[in-house]
């Protein structure tokens, strides 16, 4: 593997440090009046999710970790473990429900989906950052309602509650991201 510098570190580097695998969320770099300058980095556990600020200096090693990336196909849900299928092998396997966390109900049959090893042991699935659901129930439209930033609360066919403009109803498709959340556009 690897070893970089401490400054070199960018958000989205997986490093190895202290025994385990981290993600770098935040970066910024100090020079103190006093002293040599240094880059305060913010870390996320990947396995457990524990996070851990550290200071590193230019003259620190770390070990840079690269993931192999597989595209996998998502098959079903069983006893809160999704099964996903490597698209080339057909080979199945089964990942935890909570790996995806708040992005679980976007996830859909068929849906083609990255997962992230390190080794064998996966780490990680991401999922598109777009997905088309269709408005199970909203509120009907209000005649005069038409600033250009009201919006009003909906609920999609996954049971996630999302707010939409006021011209969308009910039963219309509808383009959201899964990283926000948040109403796109009309499918």
């Amino acid at each position: 593997m690897p070893k970089i510098n401490g400054n070199e570190l960018r958000p989205g580097n997986i490093i190895e440090h202290d025994g385990g695998l981290w993600a770098v969320v935040k970066t910024a770099h100090v020079k103190p009046g006093k002293g040599g300058a240094f880059a305060q980095v913010e870390l996320k556990n990947i396995r457990d999710g524990r996070k851990l600020n550290e200071r590193f200096r230019s003259a620190d090693k770390v070990e840079r970790v690269r993931l192999d990336q597989k595209d996998q196909q998502f098959l079903y849900e069983q006893d809160g473990k999704l099964v996903f299928m490597d698209t080339e092998t057909f080979e199945q396997i089964e990942l935890p429900a909570d790996l995806l966390g708040d992005r679980r109900p976007f996830l859909q049959d068929g849906m083609k989906a990255i997962i992230e090893y390190y080794d064998s042991e996966p780490l990680s699935v991401d999922i598109p950052d777009k997905v088309t659901c269709t408005v199970a129930e909203t509120e009907p439209v209000v005649k005069g309602q038409t600033a250009a930033n009201s919006y009003k609360p909906a609920v999609l066919d996954n049971g996630v509650r999302i707010m939409v403009p006021p011209f969308v109803g009910e039963g219309e498709a509808v383009v959201v991201s899964t990283s926000t959340m948040e109403y796109v556009e009309r499918a």
